[in-house]
């Protein structure tokens, strides 16, 4: 192996060096919860808050109050169908600054955008996910081969997993490294030419 000069961009494989498995509690939700009112409150969105630290104190104020004082890295949002209705990506920030996962048995293409771009790891179609899990229940949830395990109820189920056209977004932190990595490689380029 040659070593690398100055302007190389450094050897890496992003999706391989991410944690795709999640082991944390459970935070059930319902159907058609909003991204206003529901994960974050609107003022968040009409102040265009985009910096984690402003929004992890409100995500999920109207739903669950006191989340952020619960949650721990790994903790995994469980919710049913339509999550996240509205194509806004400030509750998704912070979901993924805390290093939480989402699974749903739905949720609206735009939101399902919004949550990749953001970097956060996501399972949606998860058929009936709801009925096999409470709010506490101990969870294990592989994103990239898409399993989905209810460690305190002995129950597992395979679901569709993160397309392996997103794993790479999701791996650089969102769509703003996946720009950074491209956005290197192409200056490298030039600096080769």
């Amino acid at each position: 192996m040659t070593p690398q000069s100055p302007t190389s961009p450094p050897e890496t494989e992003p999706v391989q060096q991410v944690q795709w498995v999640l082991k944390g509690r459970c935070y059930k939700l319902g159907h058609d919860v909003p991204h206003p009112g529901g994960v974050v409150p609107n003022l968040i969105i009409i102040g265009r808050h985009f910096d984690a630290a402003d929004i992890i104190p409100r995500l999920f104020e109207e739903t669950d109050p006191g989340f952020h004082t619960r949650c721990r890295p790994g903790d995994i949002i469980v919710a049913g169908r339509n999550f996240g209705m509205g194509p806004k990506m400030n509750g998704y920030i912070a979901m993924q600054a805390l290093g939480l996962g989402l699974v749903c048995e739905s949720m609206p293409f735009l939101g399902y955008r919004a949550a990749i771009g953001c970097g956060l790891k996501v399972m949606t179609d998860c058929a009936s996910v709801l009925d096999i899990c409470d709010m506490g229940d101990e969870l294990e949830v592989d994103f990239r081969n898409g399993f989905f395990i209810n460690h305190t109820r002995d129950i597992r189920r395979e679901y569709p997993p993160l397309p392996d056209g997103l794993l790479e977004i999701v791996a650089l932190g969102g769509n703003s490294g996946w720009l950074k990595q491209w956005w290197a490689a192409q200056h490298h380029q030039e600096n080769q030419a």
